[in-house]
Parts: C-alpha cells; sequence; structure tokens
C-alpha cells in the first residue's frame, strides 16, 4: 500500500492548522508592548475588562503583599452575599470589638455602632476601613476565620493561582500575598456587579451625616477625580507592600483595569497607571457584541417547574481590537445546552456565546444560569402533557 500520498495530506492539514492559529489566539494575544510602562513598580498588568486579555505584563504572577487590595475579594463577596439576597444594603452591622480594634485605615467604628451595608460599602471602597472590612466579614460568615475561608475559596473559583488570603483588610501579615494578574481577575469579577462603581467612582462622601460625629470621606484612588473615565477601584499601601492600586476606566465601549505593585510613592504610581490607560486607550477599541440588559435568548430547560427562562446579558461582552483591524467577517452564536434538565442551579454552566472570524473561532463566553430552576411536580408535568397533546400548544 502507498502511503505517500496519507503522509502529504497529513503534512498538508498540519501545515494549515500552524497557518490558522494565530488568526484564532489573535484576541487572546494583543501584540506585546516593548517599552516598559511601569518602570517604577514591581508588577504590573491592563486587562481588557470584557475579554479579560492582558494588553500589558510585567511579572504577572509575582508573589507580592497586597495591602489593601486585599478589599476587592471583601468588596467582591459582598456584593455577591446581596445578590444571593443573604445580605440588603439597607440592612444594619453590628461593630464587635474585634473589629473596632483594627488600626491603621479606618472609620473609626465603636463597639456596638450599628451601620447600614451600603455605608460599610463606601467606608471600605473610599477609605479602605479595616475596621468596616472585618465587621462584614463577621456579618456575612459569623467571623473572620471563616470569611477568609470563604475568601480563598472563590479566589481558586477565579482561577487565582498566586494568591493566599489570611485576613479581609490587608494589613500586614505572614503568608498574606496575590499577584498582579490575580487582582486583574478578582477587580474583572467584582466590575460584573456594576453598582460597586457608585461606591468606588465617588470622590466624596460622609459618614454618620446626620449625627454629631459626621466623618468626611475622601477617595483615596485621586485617579477618580484627575484621570477620566476612571471610576476605581482600590488603593494600598503598607511598608512591605509599598504602593499599589488596582485602577479601573472605561472610554466609549472599552474598559480596562490597570494594577501596579510595589510602586515607591503615590506620585509615581498615579503617573505610572495614568501612562497604561493612556496606553490601552490609544492602541485599543472593542467591537461590542452584547450590552448589559440586551436580549440574549431563551434558555428551555427539560422538566423544569419555569420551562423557559428568558436570557439576558447580566453583563457587557465585547471583542477586543487593535484599531485599524479589520471588523468584516465577525459574527457570533448563542449556543445553548439543548439537553439541559431540571434542576438547574444558578451559576450553573449552560452555555456560550462563540465569536466567529470566517468559520474560525476566535473568542468564547461562558453562560450561566441567571436563576435556580427547580424540577416540576408530577402533575405540573401532567398537565403540560396534555396540553401540548390537546391544544398543540
Amino acid at each position: 500500500m502507498n502511503t505517500r500520498p496519507w503522509i502529504k495530506m497529513w503534512i498538508s492539514a498540519l501545515l494549515l492548522l500552524t497557518l490558522a492559529m494565530p488568526t484564532a489566539l489573535a484576541e487572546e494575544k494583543p501584540a506585546e508592548n516593548k517599552v516598559d510602562l511601569a518602570p517604577g513598580a514591581v508588577s504590573a498588568v491592563v486587562m481588557d475588562v470584557d475579554t479579560g486579555t492582558l494588553i500589558v505584563d510585567k511579572n504577572k504572577d509575582a508573589k507580592l503583599p497586597p495591602a489593601s487590595i486585599t478589599k476587592v475579594m471583601t468588596m467582591l463577596l459582598i456584593m455577591e452575599a446581596i445578590d444571593q439576597g443573604k445580605l440588603k444594603m439597607d440592612e444594619m452591622v453590628r461593630t464587635s470589638e474585634y473589629a473596632a480594634s483594627m488600626g491603621g485605615s479606618q472609620i473609626f467604628l465603636e463597639p456596638g455602632e450599628e451601620m447600614t451595608v451600603r455605608d460599610m460599602l463606601k467606608g471600605i471602597a473610599m477609605a479602605s476601613g479595616n475596621d468596616a472590612s472585618v465587621a462584614m466579614a463577621e456579618k456575612i460568615s459569623g467571623s473572620e476565620q471563616a470569611f477568609v475561608a470563604l475568601m480563598n475559596e472563590r479566589a481558586k473559583g477565579l482561577g487565582m493561582h498566586n494568591t493566599n488570603f489570611v485576613n479581609p483588610n490587608g494589613l500586614p501579615a505572614e503568608n498574606h500575598y496575590s499577584s498582579a494578574y490575580d487582582i486583574a481577575l478578582m477587580s474583572q469579577e467584582l466590575l460584573k456587579h456594576e453598582e460597586i462603581t457608585q461606591f468606588t467612582g465617588q470622590y466624596q462622601d460622609y459618614l454618620r451625616k446626620d449625627t454629631q460625629k459626621p466623618f468626611w470621606l475622601v477617595n483615596t484612588n485621586k485617579l477618580v477625580r484627575f484621570y477620566s473615565g476612571v471610576d476605581g477601584l482600590k488603593t494600598g499601601y503598607t511598608s512591605e507592600a509599598k504602593f499599589c492600586l488596582t485602577a479601573t476606566a472605561k472610554r466609549d465601549n472599552l474598559r480596562v483595569i490597570s494594577v501596579v505593585m510595589g510602586e515607591p510613592d503615590t506620585k509615581t504610581r498615579n503617573a505610572e497607571v495614568t501612562k497604561l490607560f493612556d496606553y490601552a486607550f490609544s492602541q485599543y477599541t472593542n467591537l461590542p457584541i452584547y450590552k448589559t440588559g440586551d436580549p440574549i435568548g431563551e434558555l428551555k430547560v427539560g422538566k423544569g417547574e419555569t420551562p423557559v427562562i428568558p436570557l439576558t446579558a447580566k453583563h457587557s461582552y465585547s471583542l477586543l481590537l487593535k484599531k485599524g483591524d479589520a471588523v468584516e467577517g465577525i459574527r457570533h452564536e448563542v449556543q445553548l445546552d439543548p439537553k439541559l434538565k431540571a434542576p438547574v442551579a444558578i451559576g450553573q454552566p449552560i452555555g456560550k456565546i462563540v465569536v466567529y472570524k470566517g468559520d474560525q473561532v476566535i473568542k468564547e463566553f461562558a453562560l450561566e444560569s441567571p436563576v435556580n430552576v427547580t424540577k416540576a411536580g408530577w402533575w405540573t408535568l401532567t398537565k403540560r402533557t396534555a396540553k401540548r397533546l390537546f391544544f398543540f400548544d
């Protein structure tokens, strides 16, 4: 048997695959910037929020103390507890003696003092309140230790492989570390809760406004005031960590996150984050696919109490492009699991949005169930079957 034609076909197929790979991966790996835009930082990244693509990478996986940037995870767990119905913005939170004893940045909570979740969030997001962070940790998990376990579990779920939390506020502690890339990942997840920027994007506000002891809040992130489009997220400083910042800015449809760690001072930190933003916004744009709230389709759940679930975009979906890149031939499809059966848990994978250029897949976005769907009872299923049989509906 002559095997040469088969060998030729195999080599040809391999060459075609090799030639196709750069196009397929183009959205994940933009052209690298050869100039160090953050020379003062030990590590730095710039991430496109919608796709998670890194635009800038400088020592992204270096394990470093994150200082108060730790509070991004604390805020994320607060927002998720609200989404899950475990907390309400107007719910009162009581301050324990332990929470009130935190040093460093604080909103000077007193033992037994009560404050709403909304005001606690203000205190964490704007004033970097160590005391408010512990008070919220105790409210959600019953103890700081239990909350820290939840932080690490969530970090693992987000793929934060170079992170370990020891407390919810970032005060110096042995074995408490993260990386610029991991910080970008949790910042990206926090920004899915778009209302968080109502807190992180404010420059000033008050706590205890109608009392005899009003407390003036001024955002520790000065870029909120001085860089157009910045509306978060969190600063950090300890003598060990130096000056750190995870900042986010949005212009037109493009939202990016810039993270710097180990900067020598606030002036350098802010100047270098500004350069990182300038680079991202001057070189990149995006192609919107879905905006927050846009209808995506309908999810059919076999034997579900609710058989059809309307799907809307919980956050924006877009494609990162270098300015000047051609958009012809780019299309997308929503692919939902056709065999999905109840019960379905909130957050359970249900399908994906697939983006193509021609016939090549260039990006995929995972889709999750927005609700819990319980299994329908026998009587409901019987009525549903009878309706289909006799009324052809």
